[in-house]
This record gives C-alpha cells, sequence and structure tokens, in this order.
C-alpha cells in the first residue's frame, strides 16, 4: 500500500485530539516530568486515578538526563534502593550505602513505567496560570503551547481541571510561585546552597499539600521550604515521587 501523506496527518491529529479531550478533566495533574513527577504519575496511576504529565520541554526526566555535569551516571542511597528495583533500573554498589545507576536508564525505565500505568504525556506544553476557587483550591491549570510563552506571543490558553495538582518543576518551584505572586496563599522560600546530606533527607520532609489541591514533590519541595539542593544523587527525588503518591492516594 503505497504512503498516504493525508492518512498519517489525520491519524495524529484525530489520536491526539481524542486524547486530549480524555483529559480535560484529572485526577492528577503532575507538572513536570523529572524524576519526582514520574515517579509520583505511575505510581498515582497504578491505583486508578487519571493522570497526566504536563511538561514544557520536548522531552521528560529534568536533571536527571545529564547526570553529574553531563556524565550520564547517577547515585542513589540505601534507603531509595528499593525505588531502583521497583522500577527495574540496573546499578551497581559503588560503596556501602551507594549505588551508581545510568541516568538514561533511569530516565528510560521511569517513563516506560508511568506509561505502562496509564499516565498521558502532554510535552511542549506550559502552565501559565491556576484556577482557584472562593474556598482557595486549586481546581486545575491553565495552559499554553511553550513556543507561544518564549515567543511572548498573545494567545489565550485553555484549561485542564485537575482534582489534585503536583509542582514538580524542580528548583523553579513554577506552579507554587504562580499561586504565591497572584493569590498569595503559600511562601516560597527560594532554595539554599548544596548540603546533600540534608536536602535528601528534607526533600522527602517537605513534600507536602502546601495548600488545598496543591501537593509540591522534589526539588520544588525543598525550593518552597527554603532547604538545601543536592546535586546529581537522586534517591530523595525518587522518594519524594513516592511520598507525593501517598499523600494523593490516601485523600
Amino acid at each position: 500500500m503505497p504512503l498516504d501523506e493525508v492518512t498519517i496527518t489525520r491519524a495524529i491529529l484525530e489520536e491526539q485530539l481524542r486524547v486530549i479531550l480524555e483529559h480535560v478533566e484529572l485526577d492528577v495533574a503532575v507538572v513536570g516530568g523529572g524524576p519526582s513527577g514520574l515517579a509520583c504519575a505511575a505510581l498515582v496511576s497504578e491505583k486508578g486515578r487519571r493522570c497526566a504529565v504536563i511538561e514544557k520541554k520536548l522531552s521528560v526526566g529534568g536533571g536527571m538526563w545529564g547526570g553529574g555535569m553531563m556524565f550520564p551516571r547517577i547515585v542513589v542511597q540505601e534507603k531509595a534502593r528499593r525505588l531502583l528495583d521497583r522500577f527495574g533500573i540496573g546499578y551497581r554498589k559503588y560503596a556501602d550505602g551507594y549505588y551508581v545507576a545510568s541516568s538514561v536508564e533511569s530516565v528510560a525505565k521511569l517513563t516506560a513505567a508511568a506509561c505502562d500505568a496509564g499516565v498521558e504525556f502532554f510535552n511542549l506544553t506550559s502552565v501559565e496560570d491556576v484556577m482557584i476557587r472562593e474556598d482557595g483550591r486549586i481546581q486545575g491549570l491553565v495552559i499554553n503551547w511553550t513556543a507561544v510563552e518564549m515567543a511572548r506571543l498573545h494567545v489565550d490558553p485553555l484549561t485542564i481541571q485537575a482534582g489534585v495538582t503536583v509542582d514538580a518543576t524542580g528548583h523553579d518551584a513554577a506552579v507554587a510561585r504562580l499561586v504565591e505572586r497572584k493569590a498569595g496563599l503559600v511562601e516560597v522560600k527560594g532554595e539554599r546552597c548544596m548540603w546533600a546530606e540534608r536536602a535528601e533527607d528534607q526533600v522527602v520532609h517537605h513534600t507536602r499539600e502546601i495548600c488545598p489541591g496543591l501537593v509540591v514533590t522534589g526539588m520544588a519541595a525543598n525550593a518552597v521550604a527554603g532547604e538545601h539542593r543536592m546535586g546529581p544523587i537522586f534517591g530523595g527525588m525518587l522518594l519524594s515521587g513516592e511520598r507525593a503518591a501517598q499523600i494523593i492516594l490516601n485523600r
């Protein structure tokens, strides 16, 4: 059968429009496709929640892709090793309590786990606002193409309704900062300098619902709390994503 360009185009448009229409109402909207966001999305979707990841860049994975200074290896500590096993990520013991894994495999396996669980991905999509009602609850997100944001064009956005929004935007804590600036419901203190040991423990501690309907995870949680950063050790990111999923599932 000869290739038909019109059929190819129709297939993409019809399928993606179907997916968009099925996801304008979500149980969980995860903003940011880094390790904590991917882990959270995979774990909540496994339990039957309708979940989508909204990622402003072309690819998911966040800072994990680059490993340490573009050496594609990451370190995970003992307490998070079970999550490497959980997602089928290979690793090698480096020293007592320290394991080394491929950053590329880690992103691929986390993404595959999310896909297998039924997570939908909307890449090249930015969140430019949130929807808040009288009770102070975050009810959804205002989205636009990242290209529109980059070009500073005036193009009216569309919206997604979500029972819970997860800010997994990393160092920027982008959703929390929107809520701070426009509604004053939260305070984003900003992240502090590197202190890996403290940051790895505290990122899980600071993973929480900071206002009704908004959960922070990963480096966004530390940025909101004024906590330290940790560099290319990613156990805390995985544990934080798991903690965010538990908070959502327990609601």
